[in-house]
């Protein structure tokens, strides 16, 4: 595997972690909606509470996923497409509540890293 797919299975799960796990409460220029957390974030989006929690789960399994995967790279298809649909589903919600482009890029950065991911692990 090349270094170049390593460091960026790396920036991914490494923001996905920073998100979910240390910034969750913290206000960021990123935030959908008004929202000043990620809970509150999906209540902007109109979203069950119970999505908070799917979505965190597979967002950190995803991240340790993709850190596996640096040593089994068979793995990294696996939760490259499951971010990139999530990063899709992040998108739609930006859309949903007309968020300013801004805030949308976090999310369509990580769709392309996550698609690049995807389209040169299964080549």
């Amino acid at each position: 595997m090349s270094t170049v797919l390593i460091l960026v299975q790396i920036t991914v799960a490494l923001g996905l972690l920073n998100v979910w796990l240390v910034r969750k409460q913290q206000a960021t220029a990123y935030r959908g909606g008004n929202s000043q957390t990620l809970r509150d974030e999906f209540k902007a989006y109109g979203l069950p509470s119970w999505a908070y929690d799917v979505v965190g789960t597979l967002k950190i399994g995803a991240a340790i996923v993709l850190l596996l995967g640096i040593f089994q790279p068979t793995l990294v298809p696996l939760a490259a497409g499951l971010v990139s649909v999530l990063m899709v589903g992040a998108l739609a919600m930006h859309i949903k509540v007309k968020d300013p482009l801004l805030k949308s890029l976090p999310a369509l950065l990580m769709l392309t890293l996550n698609l690049g991911l995807l389209f040169l692990t299964l080549q």
